[in-house]
């Protein structure tokens, strides 16, 4: 689907003209530039690698930034393909702006989550503790309880719900409304919220 890349500003209300307020999250899409384009005779499909932001150069190593100098563009700070562009009305370069989008479209949104860190069952799971602190349990209200049988298996099975690391997952949201648009900004506005902190980055997708 047509999309672009955006930096996540951080979330606000707005009015509407009926006078509701709508939480709306804030992106800065774009400017991305096509940085490759891939074609059906060379690469089996057709999609557009856009690049969105800049690295320093001496953050890049040295093949990947022979690429880059030879296209005459900066290193971008991300790269990510997007289908159902029109790939014959592009060339390398060339910079795909917020406009694309309009105030009713919806779209989707990818990006990783907050990450959490190491986190119990209760925070992860949603587990309501083993139970109350009398019979001299009182370090045991947040333990996940049994894990598993002894005699058979014998061993935990794969899968079980269990303390571990939290968040920064890959995340889509889907079927969120495009609110506003300021093109001189790059700015676009989407109902709801988005996946990831401020300052992350995320795809919009059509």
């Amino acid at each position: 689907m047509p999309g672009l890349l955006a930096k996540k500003i951080g979330m606000t209300n707005i009015f509407a003209e009926d006078g509701k307020v709508i939480p709306v999250t804030i992106l800065e899409a774009g400017p991305c530039k096509v940085y490759a384009i891939k074609t059906k005779e060379k690469d089996g499909y057709e999609s557009l690698q856009l690049g969105f932001g800049e690295r320093k150069e001496k953050h890049v190593n040295k093949p990947q930034l022979a690429v880059y100098q030879k296209l005459g563009l900066k290193p971008p700070r991300v790269l990510k393909e997007f289908k159902n562009f029109d790939i014959s009305n592009y060339k390398i370069g060339d910079e795909i702006k917020v406009d694309i989008f309009q105030v009713g479209d919806k779209v989707k949104v990818s990006g990783k989550s907050k990450g959490k860190g190491f986190q119990g069952v209760v925070k992860r799971h949603g587990f309501g503790g083993v139970g109350s602190t009398t019979h001299g349990q009182s370090d045991r209200v947040r333990a996940p309880g049994s894990i598993g049988a002894s005699s058979f298996p014998s061993r935990v099975f794969k899968g079980q719900r269990m303390a571990g690391r939290m968040g920064f997952e890959n995340v889509t949201i889907r079927n969120l409304e495009v609110v506003k648009v300021i093109p001189e900004k790059n700015i676009i506005m989407v109902k709801g919220a988005v996946p990831g902190s401020v300052n992350s980055i995320v795809a919009i997708n059509k």
